[in-house]
């Protein structure tokens, strides 16, 4: 088979690749199984909540250590 690859082009063997990518992508494709809506809506709220509730610590945490580095500096 090595000297059947070697005797077809660098542009067929290419081409073949990339065929048997796609192919190989779609089948991989249809064992995916997908989020329902209602997964979906309730993941995106946790994410959402997450992040206020972090964007919030950190913002506590900045105004702490601005007081403590005022106070300080006085």
């Amino acid at each position: 088979m090595a000297s059947e690859e070697k005797k077809v082009g660098f542009f067929k063997r290419a081409a073949r690749g990339i065929v048997a990518f796609f192919r190989e992508m779609k089948s991989e494709l249809k064992k995916v199984v997908w989020p329902t809506f209602k997964q979906v809506r309730n993941n995106t709220g946790v994410v959402i909540t997450s992040l206020i509730l972090v964007g919030a610590l950190v913002a506590v945490l900045d105004f702490g250590f601005q007081f403590l580095v005022n106070t300080l500096l006085k």
